[in-house]
C-alpha cells in the first residue's frame, strides 16, 4: 500500500468543478502586453508581463470591491476585437483544464466589450468560439473540460433587460444563465426586476452576486424578489447568524431559508479577502457554514486579479480548515449538483467523472472515502 499523501499533495489531480470565475479577471499576463499592443491599447501601467501580473494584484489587494474593480479596466480594454475575445476564452478553457477542472461556469459582461463597434451577439458568439477552441486543445493535451458561459449585465448600467435577452437568444449554444455584477452598495438587485422576470418567464437560470459588499438586504432582495437559484459570494449571511461561546449556533430567518432551501453559495475566499468581505482566509465565513452544513462551493473570481487557481484556493481552504479529501469530494459534488447544466449532464459528470476520480485517487494514496 502506498503512504497517505497530504491533501495539497492531491489536489492538483482531484477532478474540479468551478461556477464562480470570471472571463475578464483570468487572463495570462502575457496575452494582455501582446493583446494591447496589437490593438494599440497604450494605458497599460507596464509592458513587463511579470510586473504587470504583480501589479493587478496589489491593485485588487486594496480591501474594497470598488477599488478592486478598478483594475478591470485594462483587460477589458484590451478585450474589444473578435480575435481577442476568442483568444482570451480558449486560453481560459485551456488554464481551467490545465488546473484540473472538469467543469466550468466563467461570466463575462458582454456590454464591456462593445467600444470598438463589436455587436452583443458578436461578442458571445466570439466567447463561445474561443471556449470551443480551447476545450479542443484541452481534451487533446488530456484535460476534458466542460465550459459553459454565464452572461452578466452591470448593475451599475441599464442594459440588463437587453442583456438577459441576450443571454436566452445563446442559451441553446452554450449560455447556461443570467448573473449581475459590479459595485454592489447603492445599486440593488431589484433595479433589474424586469430582466429577471424575463428570465424567470423563459424557463432560464440566474445567479447574482449579492452578500459581497453588501449585506442581509442584498441577498434578500436577490432571492425574494429577483429569483436567484444561487448566490455570487453570499458572505454576508452570516451576518443573520449568531455564534454561542460553545460554538453552538441561532439562524436568523433568512439564514435558514437559505440553508434549508439548499441555496448554493459561489464563495471566493481570496478574492473576498482582497475585497475586505473578510479579514484572512481562516477567519472566512466558509469555514463556519461549512460546519452548518450550507451548501457551500469555492471559486477562484478573478485569476488574474487574485494569483490564484482552483486548485490553489482549495489548498488555502484545506490548511485553514483542515479538510480532507472527502471534504474535498463533498465540494465537488456540491458545486457540479449546483451547476446550470441540464441534470443528465450534471448525474454525468458526477458519476463518471467525480466519483470515480475521487475514488482512483483514494486508492492509489491509500486514503478513505466515505460513500455519497
Amino acid at each position: 500500500m502506498m503512504a497517505t499523501m497530504r491533501i495539497d499533495e492531491l489536489l492538483p489531480r482531484v477532478p474540479k468543478v468551478l461556477l464562480h470565475d470570471h472571463l475578464d479577471g483570468g487572463l495570462r499576463p502575457a496575452t494582455v502586453v501582446d493583446l494591447a499592443a496589437e490593438t494599440g491599447y497604450t494605458a497599460l501601467p507596464t509592458m513587463d508581463a511579470v510586473e504587470l501580473g504583480r501589479w493587478f494584484t496589489r491593485g485588487a489587494d486594496r480591501k474594497s470591491l470598488e477599488l478592486y474593480l478598478e483594475t478591470f479596466a485594462h483587460t477589458v480594454g484590451v478585450m474589444q476585437t473578435k480575435d481577442a475575445l476568442e483568444r482570451v476564452a480558449a486560453e481560459c478553457a485551456m488554464d481551467l483544464g490545465a488546473d484540473g477542472i472538469v467543469y466550468a461556469e466563467v461570466r463575462f459582461a458582454p456590454e464591456l466589450h462593445t467600444e470598438r463597434g463589436l455587436s452583443l451577439d458578436e461578442v458571445v458568439e466570439s466567447v463561445l468560439a474561443g471556449f470551443r477552441r480551447g476545450s479542443a486543445t484541452s481534451a487533446a493535451a488530456g484535460h476534458p473540460i466542460d465550459v459553459r458561459t454565464l452572461v452578466t449585465a452591470m448593475r451599475t448600467a441599464s442594459h440588463s433587460l437587453q442583456i438577459a435577452e441576450l443571454a436566452v437568444r445563446w442559451r441553446d449554444a452554450g449560455v447556461v444563465g443570467f448573473d449581475i455584477a459590479g459595485a454592489e452598495a447603492g445599486f440593488p438587485p431589484t433595479r433589474h426586476l424586469d430582466a429577471f422576470h424575463y428570465i424567470a418567464r423563459e424557463n432560464f437560470h440566474i445567479t447574482i452576486h449579492a452578500g459581497e459588499s453588501f449585506g442581509l438586504p442584498s441577498i434578500w432582495e436577490a432571492l425574494q424578489w429577483c429569483g436567484a437559484e444561487r448566490l455570487g459570494h453570499g458572505v454576508r449571511i452570516v451576518d443573520d447568524i449568531t455564534v454561542h461561546p460553545d460554538g453552538t449556533a441561532d439562524l436568523g430567518r433568512l439564514a435558514a431559508y437559505v440553508r434549508d432551501r439548499r441555496v448554493p453559495l459561489e464563495m471566493c475566499p481570496t478574492s473576498n479577502v482582497h475585497t475586505g468581505a473578510a479579514s484572512s482566509v481562516a477567519e472566512h465565513p466558509f469555514g463556519l457554514l461549512r460546519r452548518l452544513r450550507f451548501r457551500v462551493t469555492v471559486n477562484t473570481d478573478n485569476r488574474l486579479m487574485s494569483r490564484v487557481s482552483l486548485t490553489s484556493e482549495l489548498a488555502a481552504v484545506s490548511a485553514a480548515f483542515g479538510l480532507s479529501l472527502e471534504d474535498v469530494r463533498w465540494l465537488q459534488i456540491n458545486a457540479m449538483k449546483s451547476a446550470f447544466a441540464h441534470f443528465e449532464d450534471r448525474i454525468r459528470l458526477i458519476e463518471g467523472v467525480i466519483k470515480p476520480g475521487f475514488a482512483l485517487i483514494a486508492a492509489e494514496t491509500d486514503t478513505a472515502l466515505a460513500g455519497v
